[in-house]
């Protein structure tokens, strides 16, 4: 006998919450225990509702005007409590997604693969085993993950920069508001850039939109 799992649903549409909740209605050794539309709600979900496996997509509306749940997984995947993490995500990005894992992420499932995907991600999950669903692991060769710039290489104020940048703030106004020097925030954005393979402003707008930040 499988032993239970308690699973937190994180979400902004609601349909997937719903198909999600019935999904888990269906298997007897699951159980939905909270859901989330939004960033602030699963971190409040993740303070107070204890659970096994979260599963949560990454373009959610968050704080400060973010679209982007990334900033949060940064967060509580650092707490040695946090259970393992699912994402469903419709990103097919490698370096999006190998950045996902740098992070700490368990388990990577595509909306668009069937639902048995999700069942077996949340089993393997349970036990920290990696899991890729098969439209994941299905990318070009010429965008082997392996040999791309991964998102999780950034540091914490490299990553700080590029989501104000992202935001529409200029370097001026991101060194002010951060309270460093221009010629200091010019080379984190540029630091930035160069471990994520871009090479131009609108290439890294480009690359926001891609992981909801933009």
């Amino acid at each position: 006998m499988k032993q239970h799992i308690r699973v937190i649903v994180a979400d902004d549409h609601s349909a997937i919450r719903a198909c999600v909740r019935h999904l888990l209605s269906t298997v007897a050794h699951m159980s939905l225990v909270g859901t989330a539309s939004d960033t602030a709600s699963l971190a409040e979900l993740f303070d107070t509702c204890p659970c096994d496996v979260i599963v949560t997509d990454i373009g959610m509306p968050a704080v400060n005007g973010e679209n982007s749940a990334v900033s949060l997984l940064r967060r509580i995947l650092r707490d040695p409590a946090c259970p393992p993490i699912v994402v469903l995500t419709m990103l097919r990005h490698p370096p999006v997604l190998s950045g996902l894992l740098v992070l700490g992420v368990t388990a990577i499932v595509d909306k668009r693969d069937t639902v048995h995907e999700l069942i077996d991600a949340i089993d393997a999950a349970r036990t920290r085993t990696p899991y890729l669903s098969e439209r994941v692991q299905i990318v070009p060769e010429s965008d082997d993950a392996s040999t791309q710039p991964r998102i999780g290489m950034l540091s914490a104020r490299e990553w700080e920069v590029f989501r104000f940048y992202a935001r529409g703030f200029g370097v001026t106004q991101i060194a002010s508001t951060l309270g460093r020097s221009v010629k200091t925030v010019s080379t984190q954005k540029r630091n930035a850039m160069r471990k994520l393979g871009l090479e131009t402003d609108a290439e890294l707008m480009g690359y926001a939109n891609q992981i909801g930040l933009a």
